[in-house]
């Protein structure tokens, strides 16, 4: 039992692909879905209008009092002040015919979040510039936020019927994402099969309407209009996704995207889509692979070189984390026009370093963060104090922690944390549970950090202490499977009350059967009662999942019992090869009398 560095799921991993931007950007009508890839796939052909530059604009003669008004306009709206800028931008949009000035104001209300008068200067734009792709997507966008689906409906059929052939699908995606931020969705769903409805011989109609199917739950028909789509055009990547989106199950799902791969093996979405779901399912060597072919057609993708890494991480296999987190970092340094934030990895990058020893190169990693997130800066300057600790400085690491000032308790809680943990690392556990004492006091609702105090307890043979701080847990927050986990695991690891250290395991195993630290627990409940096929089933499932030393100890020592000491000797060794000074192989060897 151990808390797990990087457990991945697949909300993890899609997030992980993803990257978070650098700076949150307005919502697109397309480019930033999903399948937005796959679609521009689909339809090569299509093209977008340009914005305002292409329309006719008046010719203003800019007085020096109109330049004035603009100019105190803009510094009021810099200021915090919306109404009179957006007040103004009006008045001059409507003396001078501008749509740049209307499209302003639009704007300001926007930002202020005021939709009827961002609609009002909206209406203007248009006005000004009726030939405005740009003005008619913000137009349709807040009459459809407002529910005003009748006039939406009208102008997006007129739409579809004077898009081009190859732009109509296309459009027709848009218009769904757009229809999604609809309050009413029944009647958006209702109004997409009728637009849509004139256009059967499209994949791309069916593919809507089997999106709008799903929207009702009616999976039968959703499936049935996805295999339309795919039977109109077999190499389409958009019908294979949608069709593996509506079916019954991940593993149906799986089928139809490895199904698709076999024909279409270059179909680089649907390879992603079927990695990400082979995560999900805890086949990560599977999906590893899938991520390699992807690698190898594009050898510099940060998403696929983002998500090698947190799958190496939780494949323990720490060298090639380290190798792909590098190239997904020099691949961003290369790239500063892109926004998604390196942050995450490089974070990751200076733990693998100080989990090798290299404490300098653990600091340099910390060096090349560029981030404006105080959340991600609070947490370097925690891991800055916790190497300096390391490299024999407690004093300097102490004092680093104290200089850092913040009104988050759960922030706070964290600093005192770090100090505890520095302080046990130097030898001084008495006075790092002094301090954790205090924390529990001054922070008595952080679950969390009780949580990380009853570890503490236990590992000074505090047993009582550690109990009743963990069944606090357990009281308060009743889904904490990793409270559950720790107090079954101590019972068993003391080998006492078995049978309650078995149910509390087994609570915590229903809550995450995946989970490979409560596999291992469980495997070593069952070990302490005598079930030892039992045992090794659940280890070797564990091993299986997560390539840990710990694991492999628990795993060999079963082995032992039966018999097979090779094979148990063998398991020691790859433990000792991944962690020398690992405590839990060291007292096994030394209880078993047996040396490597």
């Amino acid at each position: 039992m151990k808390n797990a560095f990087a457990i991945v799921t697949l909300s993890a991993l899609l997030s992980a692909c993803a990257v978070a931007p650098k700076q949150q950007q307005p919502a697109q009508d397309l480019s930033d879905q999903p399948l937005a890839a796959a679609e521009a796939r689909d339809h090569p052909e299509a093209t977008k209008k340009g914005d305002d530059t292409d329309e006719k604009l008046p010719n203003v003669n800019m007085s020096p009092a109109m330049m004035t008004q603009l100019m105190q306009a803009e510094m009021a709206y810099k200021n915090g002040d919306w109404q009179g800028p957006y007040l103004t931008m009006m008045s001059l949009a409507q003396q001078t015919k501008d749509p740049r000035l209307a499209k302003r104001a639009a704007e300001m209300a926007l930002s202020a979040k005021q939709a009827d008068d961002a609609l009002a200067a909206v209406k203007l734009w248009r006005q000004y510039a009726p030939d405005s792709e740009e003005a008619s997507q913000y137009y349709l966008g807040l009459i459809i936020l407002s529910d005003n689906l009748g006039e939406a409906e009208t102008i997006l059929k007129q739409r579809l019927a004077d898009a081009t052939p190859g732009a109509r699908g296309l459009m027709m995606f848009q218009m769904q994402q757009l229809l999604l931020r609809a309050k009413d969705k029944d009647a958006a769903a209702a109004m997409t099969e009728r637009l849509v409805a004139p256009y059967g011989d499209l994949m791309e109609t069916h593919v809507v309407l089997a999106q709008a199917a799903l929207t009702r739950n009616d999976k039968a028909a959703a499936q049935r209009e996805a295999q339309a789509a795919l039977k109109i055009k077999p190499d389409s990547e958009i019908a294979a996704l949608t069709l593996a989106q509506v079916s019954e199950s991940e593993g149906g799902a799986i089928n139809v995207l490895k199904d698709f791969l076999a024909t279409h093996p270059d179909a680089r979405e649907v390879r992603a889509a079927y990695a990400r779901l082979l995560v999900n399912e805890k086949q990560y060597e599977a999906a590893r692979q899938e991520f390699l072919t992807l690698d190898k057609a594009q050898p510099d993708n940060p998403g696929t070189l983002y998500a090698l890494g947190i799958l190496s991480m939780q494949m323990n296999d720490r060298p090639a984390a380290e190798k792909y987190f590098t190239h997904f970092v020099d691949v961003m340094d290369k790239a500063p026009e892109d926004e998604r934030d390196p942050s995450k990895a490089v974070m990751i990058l200076s733990q693998l370093a100080e989990e090798r020893g290299d404490y300098k190169a653990a600091a340099d990693w910390l060096d090349r963060l560029d981030s404006e997130d105080p959340k991600i800066q609070f947490g370097a300057q925690l891991r800055r104090a916790q190497l300096t600790a390391k490299q024999g400085d407690v004093a300097g690491a102490r004092k680093l922690l104290g200089t850092l000032k913040t009104a988050d308790k759960t922030e706070q809680a964290q600093i005192v944390l770090v100090d505890a943990q520095i302080l046990r690392d130097a030898g001084q556990p008495k006075e790092a549970f002094k301090l954790m004492e205090q924390g529990v006091k001054r922070f008595p609702d952080n679950m969390d950090f009780l949580y990380d105090y009853a570890l503490m307890a236990e590992k000074l043979g505090k047993t009582a202490v550690m109990e009743k701080s963990l069944r606090k847990v357990i009281a308060k927050s009743p889904d904490n499977m990793q409270a559950y986990n720790a107090l079954g695991y101590s019972l068993a690891d003391r080998n006492v009350r078995l049978k309650e250290a078995y149910q509390l395991i087994d609570k915590a195993l229903k809550m995450a059967p995946g989970d490979p630290f409560i596999l291992d627990s469980m495997g070593w409940v069952q070990y302490r009662m005598g079930k030892l096929d039992d045992a090794e089933t659940h280890l070797r499932k564990a091993y299986t999942l997560r390539n840990d030393p710990e694991i492999a100890v628990h795993l060999g020592e079963v082995l032992w019992k039966k018999g097979q000491k090779d094979d148990a000797r063998k398991l020691w060794r790859e433990a000792q090869g991944k962690d020398p000074k690992n405590d839990a192989l060291k007292s096994t060897l030394a209880r078993l009398h047996e040396t490597l």
